[in-house]
């Protein structure tokens, strides 16, 4: 039977530095879940969004306001089918790229789709549900600066 004093030591053990974790990575293939930070992630899932035709993109900075991640991105597609279709896109390029296993949940149903990577949480709307939930306002202080709006990349 273990007891509270092993707990404590198991807990204060050494954690491997970065070096030791890199090393220990193989060097070909995507990149390991610790290696990607949470800009990059966002970057890929801003740039897969725009790719994919997600429309009124908004990104809200988490950092210091929530331990469920540093950042949240919102955004909608036009239908059911292109809710689901832009969350299957987004999970399967964050894990071929990044090396990273999301959470998905609503993929079946197509209203909201919520894919959670860790450092980002993505939320997928069909138009009329994002506009019941709101939920960018949650995360907007009172008289606060608003979320931050993701421009569309320039035709190219």
């Amino acid at each position: 039977m273990r007891s509270q004093e092993d707990d404590v030591l198991s807990i204060s053990a050494p954690a491997a530095t970065a070096a030791e974790t890199q090393a220990a990575a193989p060097s070909s293939g995507p990149a390991t879940t610790d290696s990607a930070t949470s800009q990059e992630q966002l970057d890929l899932i801003l740039a897969s969004l725009d790719a994919d035709k997600a429309e009124d993109i908004v990104q809200v900075d988490l950092r210091g306001k929530s331990a469920i991640g540093d950042h949240m991105v919102i955004c909608s597609g036009r239908s059911s089918r292109q809710v689901s279709a832009i969350a299957e896109k987004l999970v399967d390029k964050l894990k071929h790229d990044l090396g990273r296993a999301s959470r998905i949940e609503g993929r079946e149903t197509g209203d909201w789709v919520l894919i959670d990577t860790g450092d980002v949480i993505v939320h997928v709307f069909r138009p009329e549900v994002r506009e019941f939930y709101q939920l960018e306002k949650m995360w907007v202080p009172a008289g606060g600066p608003a979320a931050e709006a993701v421009a569309p990349a320039a035709p190219g």
